[in-house]
């Protein structure tokens, strides 16, 4: 399911302005294995960051400690406000409807109708105000990840965090979300930060692409271009995805004609 932190820790500092996220010198290690070596890392407010790298590098075991999912030191790593986490599968309750699902998120909230008419409000935003009084098991697996993400949603976090959320979807259901998840986020000014396998969805999707190898931060790449002009014959996406791949130890391939730039209003309207 989807998760919500607030870190305690930011009670006790000066808010900083420039970063929702910032880890410094951040290692983990489960007995011998060392997962991640001296992490650093900042996210700003309002950017959208992809984490790419292979089986095993550590992207997962990053994004619970900005989750806060597992205990790391504060002054490791330092989260601004809410964060908040929606993952592969959807991790719906069964036994709760839809709106009571996105509700779960807003337990401290104290009055029951008001997280109600929140949850509400986030579902008519992920277009499924028809699905309130749905089951999970009656819901289609593209349905259900909207789902996730309005829960995820909900709490209005500073920091969304997404892990691999659409690789189990089919590619037009794919498509659908990459849109959605882009309308949101220009909606609610809020910093997200994807792991996913996909170079094509990251450099659709991102700012900024960063790879971890090995439990390093390896490269990282910056994307400028508006993200209607993202099409993968376009030159310097096509150059950008040939390094991605080559940093990731994959054989350049023909990127996927079904993926196409993000094309809507909203990318004449503000940020790229």
């Amino acid at each position: 399911m989807a998760f919500l932190k607030f870190s305690p820790d930011s009670l006790d500092r000066k808010p900083d302005p420039e970063h929702v996220a910032r880890i410094r010198s951040h290692s983990r290690a489960f007995g011998r294995h060392q997962v991640l070596r001296d992490i650093d890392l900042d996210i700003s407010p309002g950017e959208f960051v992809a984490l790419l790298g292979r089986s095993g590098c550590g992207k997962s075991t990053l994004l619970r400690s900005l989750a806060r999912l597992d205990k790391v030191p504060a002054s490791e790593v330092q989260i601004e406000g809410r964060t908040s986490v929606a993952f592969q599968e959807p991790r719906l309750l069964p036994w709760r409807r839809v709106l009571e699902n996105v509700a779960l998120a807003l337990l401290n909230t104290p009055q029951r109708a008001d997280r109600l008419a929140l949850a509400e409000q986030t579902l008519e935003e992920v277009g499924l105000t028809d699905k309130l009084d749905a089951w999970p098991l009656q819901l289609s697996g593209g349905q259900a990840q909207r789902v996730s993400l309005a829960r995820a949603l909900v709490s209005n976090p500073t920091l969304m965090l997404l892990d691999e959320p659409f690789s189990a979807l089919d590619a037009l259901t794919r498509i659908d979300m990459h849109q959605l998840v882009i309308e949101l986020w220009r909606r609610h000014s809020m910093a997200i930060l994807i792991v996913t396998h996909d170079v094509d969805e990251a450099l659709a999707l991102a700012d900024r692409l960063v790879i971890l190898d090995e439990g390093r931060i390896a490269h990282t790449w910056r994307i400028d271009l508006p993200r209607s002009d993202r099409a993968p014959s376009q030159p310097e996406i096509a150059s950008t995805r040939a390094e991605v791949l080559k940093a990731l130890g994959v054989r350049p391939t023909p990127p996927n004609p079904k993926r196409d730039p993000l094309k809507n209003n909203v990318d004449n309207q503000g940020a790229a």
